[in-house]
């Protein structure tokens, strides 16, 4: 027989514990939001010449400090005025043409240090821009385009050159994205067989060179 308590009595004046069945299923927790990692958008420049224009993608990523010296003649406006003074014309549709301040003092900034394509894991394929130099370090404002692959200007320590006995072939940092063939046209003018730059390259000097307008970045996207 139950004994009826105060706390028994208690106990059953209490009204029964229910679990109350949901009205709509559960919802799965919200997934978080993750933003993408930006990827960087390389600047472009286009460069506008009296036979047309096109425009290079400038590497800032991989060749940043040959990259941002070919950004401050174009924001210096040094390369406005200045002319494609060489090609380099090996065979049809292979070489290079080569422009830029061309050592007027008045154009021409610091050299800068050499960025090697074992560094940067660039290679000087069709379009690719490169700086000339002579010895490593050297380099200031003066650029070539190649015109066809010139793996040959990649660095390459298995093939040492007289000269260093080492190979760090030449900086390159950007590519024509567009406008190549206004790049064919510049490379296919007219050569004067006599003329020379600076005593430098007969047989490589066009006889009428193409200047260059402008030289301005492009608005991002």
């Amino acid at each position: 027989m139950l004994r009826l308590t105060p706390m028994t009595l208690g106990l059953l004046a209490m009204p029964a514990l229910a679990q109350t069945s949901p009205t709509t299923a559960p919802q799965p927790a919200p997934t978080p939001t993750i933003a993408p990692t930006p990827i960087a958008t390389l600047p472009r420049v286009k460069i506008d010449t009296t036979v047309g224009s096109f425009t290079v993608e400038v590497e800032t990523v991989k060749a940043p400090a040959t990259a941002a010296n070919f950004l401050r003649y174009v924001d210096q406006k040094k390369l406005d005025g200045i002319t494609f003074y060489r090609t380099c014309k090996v065979a049809d549709k292979f070489g290079f043409v080569q422009f830029g301040t061309n050592g007027d003092p008045k154009r021409t900034l610091p050299p800068i240090k050499h960025e090697p394509t074992t560094i940067t894991g660039l290679k000087h394929l069709n379009g690719t821009l490169s700086t000339a130099r002579l010895a490593p370090g050297s380099a200031r404002g003066d650029f070539t385009i190649s015109v066809g692959d010139q793996l040959s200007f990649d660095a390459d320590p298995t093939k040492p050159d007289d000269a260093t006995k080492t190979n760090l072939g030449y900086a390159a940092f950007g590519r024509v994205v567009d406008g190549m063939d206004v790049v064919l046209k510049i490379f296919d003018a007219p050569i004067d067989p006599n003329a020379t730059v600076r005593g430098s390259f007969k047989g490589e000097v066009p006889a009428a060179p193409v200047r260059v307008l402008s030289a301005r970045r492009l608005p991002k996207n």
